[in-house]
């Protein structure tokens, strides 16, 4: 690779973006939104004389590693928590290097420019100097918004505890913002964004339409319950209070194994946190209560490892294909959480144990809610409970992916029950929330489920399902029924009572 290094950065008149001079302004906003933190005059500005050269930039980059390196030592050392602004780290990074703050702002552009240059294909071999040219950029680039952690037993990969320099963003509404002003129009949709009210002040705009829409349905697709003890009436919950205790655990266990026999198909649980399904497991084992599981399911378990879980949900959906069905173990915030599908008979039921709240104890987060605090007046506990309730909806909507599709829902925790957290899940799930679902018991809620897949069991009705579909000729009406529509003007029809 020396070899081929550029003595000059091509096009370095021209700007450090990389993109051709024909695209024009079109370019130029396609580069914006695909990196929406950084603004025009870092993508488009030129690149300063000190890092023109390939080498020179080279050894500019190894004194931001070095400086970086040095500080998660002395921290190490000095074995305590380190948070600080952007405006404080850039000035000991001059102080220390003798650098110029503005320099680090094109790092980003600068590296992606030399690696195209020299026709570097294996990008993932080079990912730790990319996030180094990122972090850079970031913190030159933004004095607020932004806060750098520095840990020395910190833990990105959950279970390994190591120095860590962390760049935390504060202010969501900064990747946000170039999408607004490019648009006149932006439309911002999810079967998740509850309570709507919060989201204009974490993003910073003021919404011209706010609308809660329920599911239109030809039948009751879902089933949510709230579980709050066992079948010996012992309080079930992971608050930390309680989630060790003997009775918590083995209730725990005895509602997976009973769910494993009432449910036909497949079946996903998910708990708080890596660590605690990790406990829970390893005393069901001791118990033998995944013998008693195993005995009517195969179990599946999440794993930090990407490869492992792929081929446990491989071979999960090839046991459901089999029509025995299986329990896949996994936990909120994980890659099954956000971005897997169990629709039909893959997830026709799934479990929460506990509410996904985030760990309080986390610098990251303490940042994070001091910001909104003082920025936005959102209160800590707002915060904390909008996001363990956004989660929860995030896990329990992977069974609902169509219109034919049916669940069941078993949010088991007693702090489910109670109306300030049952408040704060969307109204496509509250709808089906009955009175009679919650406050159960372990044999209450599998009575409520056995009827309800019962029920599931029958031929669809296909005339009742095409009715609440809309056609071409419908389409005129529902128009003129919405034009005009605005948040002053009282309900909005899609939000009417049936």
């Amino acid at each position: 690779a020396d070899g081929r290094l550029p003595t000059n950065f091509p096009g370095a008149s021209g700007g450090g973006s990389g993109s051709g001079s024909g695209n024009g302004n079109n370019a130029r906003s396609d580069t914006t939104l695909a990196n929406p933190l950084l603004p025009d005059d870092v993508l488009q500005g030129a690149v300063p004389d000190v890092i023109k050269k390939a080498e020179s930039f080279c050894v500019f980059m190894d004194k931001v590693v070095v400086h970086m390196r040095e500080r998660l030592t002395k921290q190490t050392s000095l074995n305590a928590v380190e948070s600080e602004t952007p405006t404080n780290f850039t000035h000991q990074f001059a102080k220390a290097t003798g650098q110029e703050v503005p320099v680090l702002k094109h790092c980003y552009s600068r590296l992606n420019n030399l690696m195209k240059t020299l026709e570097i294909t294996n990008m993932d071999a080079f990912s730790p100097l990319q996030d180094v040219a990122d972090f850079a950029t970031l913190v030159a680039t933004y004095d607020k918004g932004f806060a750098i952690v520095i840990e020395p037993n910190g833990s990105v990969i959950p279970g390994v505890y190591e120095p860590t320099m962390r760049l935390a963003c504060l202010d969501s509404s900064l990747a946000i913002k170039p999408v607004f002003k490019k648009f006149e129009s932006v439309v911002i949709t999810s079967g998740t964004l509850s309570p709507p009210e919060l989201y204009p002040k974490l993003l910073n705009f003021t919404p011209c339409v706010s609308v809660q829409i329920q599911m239109t349905h030809f039948r009751t697709p879902i089933c949510p319950v709230v579980v709050c003890s066992g079948s010996d009436q012992a309080q079930m919950s992971t608050r930390f209070e309680v989630r060790d205790d003997a009775s918590v655990v083995r209730n725990y266990g005895a509602l997976v194994v009973e769910l494993a026999g009432t449910i036909p198909d497949g079946i996903v649980v998910f708990f708080t946190s890596y660590m605690y399904m990790e406990k829970i497991v390893s005393e069901w084992n001791e118990l033998k209560i995944l013998d008693r599981i195993l005995e009517r399911k195969l179990v599946f378990i999440e794993t930090k490892d990407i490869q492992e879980t792929h081929t446990a949900l491989k071979n999960f959906r090839r046991a459901c294909d089999c029509g025995k069905g299986a329990v896949f173990l996994s936990v909120a915030r994980g890659k099954v959480a956000e971005g897997i599908d169990f629709k039909h008979h893959y997830g026709r039921c799934v479990v929460l144990i506990g509410v996904p709240f985030q760990y309080t104890l986390s610098h990251v987060l303490r940042a994070r809610l001091d910001f909104l605090s003082t920025n936005f007046q959102v209160r800590d506990s707002e915060f904390l409970t909008f996001d363990a309730l956004r989660q929860s909806s995030q896990c329990v909507g992977r069974v609902m992916r169509s219109k034919d599709d049916y669940g069941v829902m078993v949010f088991a925790d007693s702090r489910y029950n109670r109306k300030d957290k049952r408040e704060k899940l969307p109204p496509w799930i509250q709808q089906f929330l009955k009175d009679a679902h919650l406050s159960l018991s372990t044999d209450m809620a599998l009575d409520i489920v056995r009827k309800f897949m019962r029920d599931m069991a029958q031929p669809v009705d296909v005339e009742a399902k095409d009715q609440i579909l809309l056609d071409e000729s419908q389409l005129p009406a529902y128009q003129q029924e919405l034009h005009g529509f605005r948040m002053d003007e009282g309900v909005h029809p899609l939000t009417a009572a049936d």
